[in-house]
């Protein structure tokens, strides 16, 4: 009997080092041929314990946890409950035992525990929901080493995310059941423990690579608890902006003391940059905790702690110079207008000062556009939201966005005309080629520019004459060079957008006489561009210019000539849009 044993586990051995490590195709296939069998085999059970206990590699011990992965999920003949809990109590153990695993093994085995525990959720022995003690089952990992605390700390991670994930095997009912009963039984429990276990290795020595590790992991273990789907209804990532995260009414007490705020906030300046990013992701979650977990006064306190600490982080920067902090940070400025309004913001103690240093952050962000263009979305998406709310605001405290709201508009025209050259000369990629990217900017900047609309258009009409000038001096010239030429157009290109799109942001305010008259000196000047520009379409045309021409009447046409066009939308001189487009058809075109 051992001797047949010995053989099987030899022959095992090597079918596993075939699946993994051949480069040989067909080779690899044979052995998942014969590997396939050996899971629908009766006594894979016994087989998988046997890789498990004497196999000499890390190879045999993957395959067996991956094997009794596949056997606990089966929906058809599934395996008895005492099957199963001896299943979850030896992994435990054989976890328990051997801390110094190959990393894929401790995960592959942890992941097991993780699919047993969610699929026997409601298996009761006894009258004992037997699979429920999770807290339990990794208290003997979090008293010994710091490996067995990660262990621990990845087991309950693990489950967390296992139990917030439907598969395709069960019924979405089934996963619904079992998602809010763990909700209401143990997640708590599992974030309460995740906090204070934070408190205590605050002052770890994190030069040791364990100790890195067990902060890193206890980090992924609050953000999966705060990341949890607590409603069921799993909006996809892409809408991100209009996340609330519904925690339940049974946790108000971590939310109501601020030291739990407090707490992710101090490790954001306490461990190294690389670990950050996870910490200011669970401070988006917590800024986005539901409004109605608060009554009025308990809100103003919480959002009061909350820009406290965007300030702190604002007056140290340092750690903001690697793009996953800056990325999580500009996500967290985009939650403090998405989940709170203007009018309570402006009642914080350093409102004044906060939104001056926010509104520098935004300048030096557009200025170096060439750094993490997708996290300038959050920044624009914040300045949007707040420049749509001036008109409703309530509050006499100053709101002060007359003062910043421009300079973040110029800062966002001033430097995309800046990177026209650079791009050009370089050889960059350019932004411009990326359509949806530059409309979804545009969507935000029609609304920021709007906001001081005369200080907007002023800065449109000077930098757009000196382009046009220039270009039209270019086109006269017998010496100019192409390069020249090629950086007006994309100049010009960018204006053109650019005034699209604040003209098209009329619908978000109500306009009045001297913004229409200030709309048509900006469509007058698109339009004797466009009778230069068609003059030359014989000899040279630029495909970018003309699209950014279109773009403008799109908007143009939207708001002025449409036959959604509001009724009050008149020139100076009261004539309807369509007139004013008459009107500046027929002006003389004179020298742009």
């Amino acid at each position: 009997e051992s001797l047949h044993m010995i053989q099987l586990l030899a022959q095992l051995e090597i079918l596993c080092k075939q699946l993994y490590e051949t480069t040989d195709t067909s080779t690899r296939l044979q052995a998942e041929k014969a590997l396939v069998e050996f899971t629908n085999s009766p006594d894979c059970l016994s087989r998988c314990q046997l890789l498990l206990e004497r196999g000499s590699s890390s190879y045999s011990q993957l395959l067996a946890a991956t094997c009794l992965s596949k056997l606990v999920s089966r929906t058809s003949n599934p395996l008895p409950l005492e099957q199963r809990i001896d299943i979850r109590n030896y992994v435990l153990n054989y976890l328990a035992t051997r801390p110094k695993l190959a990393t894929f093994v401790t995960q592959a085995l942890i992941q097991l525990y993780a699919r047993i525990t969610k699929l026997g959720w409601f298996d009761c022995q006894k009258e004992d929901y037997v699979f429920r003690n999770v807290i339990v089952d990794v208290t003997r990992f979090l008293q010994d080493s710091v490996e067995h605390c990660i262990i621990g700390v990845t087991i309950l991670s693990q489950l967390t995310n296992e139990i917030n994930q439907a598969d395709t095997t069960h019924p979405l009912t089934k996963h619904r059941k079992i998602a809010s009963s763990f909700r209401d039984s143990s997640l708590f429990d599992i974030f309460t423990l995740s906090c204070n276990l934070l408190k205590q290795v605050r002052n770890l020595n994190l030069n040791d690579e364990g100790q890195h590790g067990l902060l890193m992991q206890l980090l992924k273990l609050a953000h999966n608890c705060l990341n949890f789907d607590f409603i069921g209804t799993s909006t996809d990532e892409s809408s991100d902006d209009l996340c609330t995260v519904q925690i339940p009414t049974s946790w108000r007490s971590a939310f109501l003391d601020s030291s739990t705020l407090q707490l992710f906030f101090d490790l954001y300046h306490s461990i190294p940059p690389s670990l950050s990013p996870l910490v200011l992701s669970c401070l988006v979650q917590i800024a986005s905790v539901r409004r109605s977990l608060f009554n009025n006064a308990e809100r103003a306190k919480f959002l009061s702690h909350l820009v406290d600490g965007v300030k702190r982080i604002l007056e140290n920067p340092q750690s903001l110079s690697d793009p996953n902090n800056y990325h999580e940070f500009c996500r967290l400025l985009a939650r403090l207008k998405s989940n709170y309004q203007l009018g309570e913001l402006v009642k914080v103690e350093n409102y004044p000062e906060v939104i001056r240093l926010i509104a520098n952050f935004t300048v030096t962000s557009l200025q170096h556009w060439e750094f993490a263009p997708n996290s300038v979305h959050y920044l624009l998406s914040l300045w949007q939201r707040l420049a749509a709310s001036v008109p409703y605001v309530k509050a006499t405290e100053p709101h002060m966005l007359e003062t910043f709201t421009p300079e973040v508009t110029k800062a966002y025209i001033t430097s995309r005309l800046e990177s026209v050259h650079i791009i050009l000369r370089d050889g960059l990629e350019d932004p411009l080629d990326d359509a949806g990217l530059v409309q979804q900017q545009l969507d935000q900047l029609s609304t920021i520019g709007r906001c001081e609309y005369e200080k907007t258009c002023a800065l449109l009409v000077q930098l757009f004459d000196q382009s046009a000038q220039s270009y039209q001096e270019l086109l006269q010239s017998t010496n100019s060079s192409t390069m020249d030429a090629a950086i007006q157009e994309g100049r010009l290109t960018w204006l053109v957008y650019i005034i699209g799109a604040v003209i098209g942001g009329r619908v978000s305010f109500a306009s009045t006489d001297e913004q229409d008259a200030m709309d048509g000196e900006l469509v007058c000047r698109v339009l004797q561009l466009m009778n230069l520009t068609d003059s030359r379409l014989a000899q040279a045309g630029n495909e970018k210019l003309e699209l950014a021409m279109l773009s403008f009447f799109e908007q143009f046409r939207k708001i002025y000539i449409g036959d959604q066009v509001q009724k009050s939308s008149k020139n100076s001189t009261g004539h309807s849009g369509a007139c004013v487009f008459l009107r500046f058809l027929t002006r003389p075109v004179g020298t742009l």
